[in-house]
């Protein structure tokens, strides 16, 4: 394999990070949010519940920060915040998944029609190559955040 070949994946990967960021931040205007916001309830709905102190390890941000990303979110009635059983300083971030949904479920339409065509344009073999690169690259980017978070 091409050292020029080479480089020119690793480019249009990092591209492909570049325009990812740009779309989420478009998407998470349209829906009032910042991208990052947009990106942070991303994790709750696929995390499902919560804890605010899970929250903020899963993102890095300090309790202060994940309380004022939680009051975003509760206001625009797409999280509910509730308080431990046994300890009301506990709280629990639960995703208000049907209300959230209708807020993305039409921004993102258009778009995943378009990557299902893109994706169904691939023989299975072919699949199975970018499935092998994107698992391989989130295993790598695991490591790093990993390296990263641990000092």
């Amino acid at each position: 394999m091409s050292e020029e070949l080479i480089e020119r994946v690793r480019k249009l990967s990092q591209q492909y990070a570049f325009d990812s960021i740009q779309m989420h931040e478009a998407i998470g205007r349209q829906a009032g949010l910042s991208g990052t916001d947009h990106k942070y309830l991303g994790f709750i709905m696929q995390k499902g519940q919560m804890t605010a102190g899970e929250l903020s390890a899963l993102t890095g941000l300090t309790t202060g920060a994940v309380t004022g990303l939680i009051d975003r979110f509760e206001q625009k009635d797409l999280v509910r915040r509730r308080f431990g059983a046994g300890d009301r300083r506990k709280v629990i971030v639960e995703p208000n998944s049907e209300k959230i949904m209708a807020v993305f479920e039409p921004l993102y339409k258009d778009f995943r029609s378009s990557t299902a065509a893109v994706i169904a344009s691939f023989s299975d073999e072919e699949l199975k190559v970018i499935e092998s690169y994107f698992l391989r690259a989130i295993e790598v980017m695991n490591e790093t955040t990993s390296k990263f978070n641990t000092k």
